[in-house]
């Protein structure tokens, strides 16, 4: 009898460990031990950050109210060759995954291992496209072999680590392929095959926690297929029976050399999710909630910047945007707020106007939780619901967690605005060395000739962004043009990027291509001599493509036409002639960039390096760490195009060309498209490339410049990003929320202004810069009175704030004195400084 009471106890021991670590999913929401949950996620990749930066992202993720932690795996950087991996350092993805779980956060593995991601060949390892017989994301056996091949390595690794959800892990989702349902139907039946193929490799891998598939319509069960994009209300699962998942809330756009800067309006991406909410979504990831840098030669596209910031809640360097940041945790928080009656309660539409609706949750128990929503672009309405009065801004959503009280308004940002910039840092100009491409070597040392034109990647393997091609050409000593006449022209089309054209070793001139067509052709006159010239045109890569079909077999480099034209002959075709080809640069084979290589160099001191500028020129110099502990980048804005090496790590590709645009006033109301709501235009697209700070040593750092056209290095300078002020705007006569991360908070109306302001780490509030209770207008950095202005504003404040990090509390009104507008609806506004302390 003690036997069997011992098995029924281990029993139900085991029953109960088992639902703890359970992950299902009904038609409503991912169930996690049994329970139904609406969860926020952010995308955090790993290796567009360092290790010592980990940590505190995710803690600000939490901070900014996510559930979960959402990253690619990326193939390239893992599988460097075929059968060789590497984990370590930015590619130590088991210990991400641990630092997201210590966290208290979940984890959405994005396994792919297409990946897309304006990374460089979309994540694939460049040897996978010389695979013989190969053709990417089709119903092709070599790809099949290699693909499964990655992804059971990466699922046995989470399983040794017990990463996964139901081994007590932090993954609670996991994703196969990436956006394929375009490119399937471009491949047909073989699409299908591959598709249905894929989703059946990854199941089996019985990871014990669901899989997704994104932009897959046809994604069969138990597969969930998935929305991304600006917006997914319009968007329904492919069964009943499967939640309705967001895996891309785009909080901006990437940017590409010679475009502008992206931005979206916080007011709109929340309204964004706040319509998916109430279409009855319950997991959202934004991407990115911290974007990074594209270290290295990591940006695929091709053009796509170093940074990679995404006008995230969590700029590039770390540090949090505001108002993005705060208001989209304002917006969790309400969600949270009525997350049980979402997801027990039965929903019904109610009309309010033309534009107007109200969406309504109410369940058996008696709860009842609201939307109101206002789809006019420009008008705000005045609606009545459950007998009270509501005013709705255009293109806004208010949410009532008792169907009375408006504790959050999607365009009604009450949290603190931060103005960031780069500042000058302590570190001593650069004292350059310099060490030149000698071109007329070119031809010396191991070189391949063929009759024809090469396609670059087929040569490089993308060992390295150049490649030079290099032919004779015989001049007539009567020809015209060495007498006086015109000069002949040379046209050489390329299918991408770049070229810079050498006439005898003499820059003549350059040509690029874009994001939007990575062909170009170059054409300018030639200045050539009697007897045989050299001509030679360095290919540049910048960064290989990252998706469409067949993108594997896309071409690039210098495939022709050659020609030139006005000789007194007509003209003269290159193509077929033969080209000689040189992999890399000289520089790049003395591994200029690396510290052990350098003594071995011969470099040249240049005191006059401003006048002396040319191309093809590597330039190095040390500097000492800067004090202090903000996040730390190069203004490059006095070069050209190049690379950027410290300490041996390369920083990515700068490339200082101006951005062309619709740099006109923005608008948060209505649809969000790239083409809205840009800035930059008319400046370098880039012009500050993030170094970070655990690169450094306290002294004697190395930084080597490669330059390629002849910018002026004496120009570079180191600064540093942090926030210097602040600024905050509250009204008056505001819903209070009492227990938020309880699921029946109480609200309570009170006329109070509450104030939030919070420095960065480490700094305080020094001054008020701008303060007015009453009627202020203008924008942050551009504040103004209105027409009712409290006079003891600033002393209210000063009391409150100065000497503080944090300035936050819960305000009566009634300690700005008496009320001279008393029929006016009055607010805060001010505007702090933030200073750093300084330790003895």
């Amino acid at each position: 009898m003690k036997c069997v009471v011992v098995v029924f106890f281990v029993w139900c021991l085991y029953i109960q460990l088992s639902n703890c670590n359970n992950v299902t999913y009904d038609g409503k929401a991912l169930l996690i031990n049994g329970e139904r949950r609406i969860l926020f996620s952010g995308s955090i990749h790993y290796p567009r950050s360092l290790p010592d930066m980990w940590k505190g992202l995710i803690e600000k993720a939490k901070d900014g109210g996510l559930d979960v932690v959402d990253t690619y795996v990326f193939w390239n950087l893992h599988e460097p060759s075929p059968g060789t991996y590497d984990f370590q350092g930015r590619n130590d993805l088991v210990k991400f995954v641990r630092l997201v779980q210590k966290a208290g956060l979940y984890v959405h593995l994005r396994i792919g291992p297409y990946i897309c991601g304006e990374w460089n060949f979309g994540g694939f390892p460049v040897w996978l496209k010389f695979v013989p017989g190969i053709s990417f994301r089709t119903d092709n056996e070599p790809f099949k072999l290699a693909m499964a091949t990655f992804t059971q390595k990466i699922v046995q690794m989470m399983k040794d680590e017990k990463l996964f959800q139901s081994q007590g892990g932090p993954i609670i989702l996991s994703q196969i392929e990436n956006e394929y349902e375009t490119e399937g139907k471009e491949f047909g039946a073989a699409g299908s095959a591959y598709m249905n193929w894929a989703a059946k490799m990854a199941v089996e891998t019985d990871t014990g926690v669901p899989w997704v598939m994104c932009k897959e319509d046809d994604a069969p069960d138990p597969m969930i297929n998935t929305c991304n994009g600006f917006y997914c209300d319009y968007f329904s699962p492919n069964k009943p029976y499967k939640p309705t998942f967001w895996t891309e809330a785009w909080t901006a756009w990437f940017t590409t050399f010679g475009g502008p800067i992206h931005q979206r309006p916080v007011e709109d991406l929340a309204f964004a999710v706040a319509r998916f909410i109430q279409k009855g979504g319950s997991f959202v990831n934004y991407y990115m909630f911290h974007g990074g840098t594209n270290f290295g030669r990591t940006a695929g596209g091709p053009f796509i910047t170093t940074s990679y910031d995404y006008d995230a809640p969590i700029d590039e360097y770390g540090l949090i945007r505001q108002p993005k940041f705060g208001h989209l945790k304002r917006l969790h928080d309400a969600v949270k707020l009525c997350e049980k009656t979402f997801l027990t309660g039965e929903p019904s539409n109610i009309t309010l106007g033309t534009y107007q609706k109200a969406k309504v949750f109410s369940s058996s128990s008696g709860d009842c939780a609201a939307f109101l929503s206002n789809y006019h672009w420009t008008s705000s309405a005045r609606v009545t619901f459950n007998g009270r009065h509501y005013i709705l801004p255009p293109w806004s959503i208010s949410i009532l967690p008792d169907c009375k009280s408006v504790i959050y308004n999607t365009a009604q940002v009450e949290v603190q605005i931060n103005q960031m910039s780069f500042s000058p840092t302590n570190v001593e100009p650069f004292l350059w060395e310099t060490f030149n491409e000698d071109i007329s070597s070119i031809e010396d040392g191991p070189l391949m000739s063929y009759g024809g034109l090469l396609e670059q990647l087929n040569i490089t393997r993308d060992t390295t962004d150049y490649l030079w091609y290099t032919t004779s050409v015989k001049v007539d000593s009567n020809e015209s043009f060495l007498r006086g006449g015109r000069l002949p022209t040379l046209v050489a089309g390329s299918t991408g990027h770049g070229m810079h054209v050498f006439i005898n070793g003499k820059l003549t001139g350059s040509s690029f291509g874009n994001h939007d067509s990575s062909k170009f052709k170059f054409t300018g006159r030639i200045q050539l001599q009697a007897g045989v010239n050299r001509v030679s045109l360095l290919s540049m890569a910048a960064g290989l493509p990252n998706n469409g079909p067949h993108f594997e077999m896309r071409e690039m480099g210098v495939l022709g036409p050659v020609a030139i034209h006005g000789l007194d002959k007509g003209t003269m075709d290159l193509s077929r002639q033969t080209w000689s080809y040189k992999v890399g640069l000289e520089g790049e084979a003395m591994n200029l960039g690396s510290l052990s290589t350098i003594p071995a160099v011969d470099w040249v001191w240049d005191s006059s390096v401003q006048e002396n500028t040319q191309p093809l020129t590597w330039y190095k110099a040390y500097f000492n760490a800067p004090e202090g502990d903000e996040p730390l980048a190069l203004d490059m804005s006095s070069m050209q195009k190049g690379q950027v090496w410290i300490n041996g790590k390369n920083i990515g590709r700068y490339w200082t060309v101006h951005a062309k645009g619709n740099c006109t006033d923005c608008s948060y109301s209505g649809t969000y498209r790239p083409n809205k709501c840009q800035s930059g235009c008319g400046h370098p697209t880039q012009q500050w490339y993030h170094i970070p700070r655990s690169w450094l040593m306290p002294s004697r750092n190395l930084i080597v410049v490669f330059e390629e056209m002849g910018g002026n290095p004496s120009g570079i300078t180191l600064v540093k990003r942090s926030i210097t002020s602040i600024c905050t705007e509250a009204s008056e006569y505001r819903p209070v929320i009492k227990n938020t991360h309880q699921n029946h908070g109480r609200l309570n109306e009170q006329n109070v202004v509450k104030i939030n302001l919070h420095c960065a780490a480490r700094q305080f509030i020094s001054a008020i810069k701008f303060v007015s209770f009453g009627t202020p207008s203008g924008a942050c950095g551009n504040l103004q009175q209105g027409t009712c202005h409290f006079p003891n504003s600033q002393s209210v404040l000063q009391k409150l704030c100065v000497g503080r990090q944090r300035c936050l509390a819960t305000v009566p009104t009634s300690i700005f004195g008496g009320d001279p507008c008393p029929n006016l609806s009055k607010k805060l506004s001010a505007e702090v400084v933030c200073q750093r302390r300084v330790t003895t």
